[in-house]
């Protein structure tokens, strides 16, 4: 694979000229440079690493019926999940909060289907044995559902609603690649309080988060 560089930006400070030139249609990170090409978007980006270096293991299944069914439902997460996430952690009102959180249950209870399915035959992780492409892109969600958890006093995942995703959730984070990478619970915590105020002045979200003074 040759040499790679990892440039680690303050993700509560201004957004960098890296970034803005990189990225000027949306702004953000990730942002992947390989071979004179610049790569954007999370999944995007991960798809491209899985057809780049195709000796690799590869993270996405091989039946194509098998990797359009993974793309669904994380393009479901993105589009359903993730905003209700958003607002879950950073609304003002409680009943946005509120309204946000029910969403996210539902969801959930939506993606326990799928995981129900992928999961059985005591799979511990959509990739089987090695993290795959649902793991890597929804697992790190985990994390703010843990959050929001904590946060508002609420189960999201839980052995009655969503015992398959519960039981990926312990898998994902008990993975020895995983364990090296996320920080302490009390970390991210302190991070998503400081976190807050800054999505709550976003013109974009202001809107999403019920925020019109």
């Amino acid at each position: 694979m040759g040499k790679s560089e990892v440039k680690l930006l303050d993700l509560l400070g201004p957004k960098s000229e890296l970034v803005l030139k990189s990225n000027p249609i949306y702004k953000k990170i990730p942002v992947l440079f390989h071979d004179g090409n610049t790569i954007l978007e999370s999944q995007i980006i991960l798809q491209y690493i899985d057809e780049v270096w195709p000796n690799a293991p590869s993270i996405l299944p091989s039946d194509a019926a098998q990797r359009a069914d993974s793309r669904f439902w994380v393009a479901y997460f993105d589009d359903k999940l993730v905003p209700a996430l958003i607002i879950a952690l950073a609304a003002k009102s409680k009943d946005t909060k509120n309204a946000a959180i029910a969403q996210l249950e539902q969801g959930l209870v939506h993606l326990e289907e799928a995981a129900s399915t992928k999961l059985s035959e005591g799979k511990a992780l959509f990739g089987g044995d090695n993290l795959g492409y649902m793991d890597i892109a929804l697992g790190p969600f985990l994390v703010w559902i843990g959050i929001i958890e904590k946060l508002n006093g609420v189960k999201l995942l839980n052995e009655t609603k969503t015992p398959s995703l519960l039981r990926w959730a312990d898998s994902f984070f008990s993975h020895a690649v995983v364990k090296t990478i996320f920080p302490e619970v009390d970390k991210l915590i302190e991070f998503a309080m400081k976190l807050i105020p800054i999505l709550r002045a976003r013109p974009e979200l202001r809107l999403l988060l019920g925020i019109s003074d």
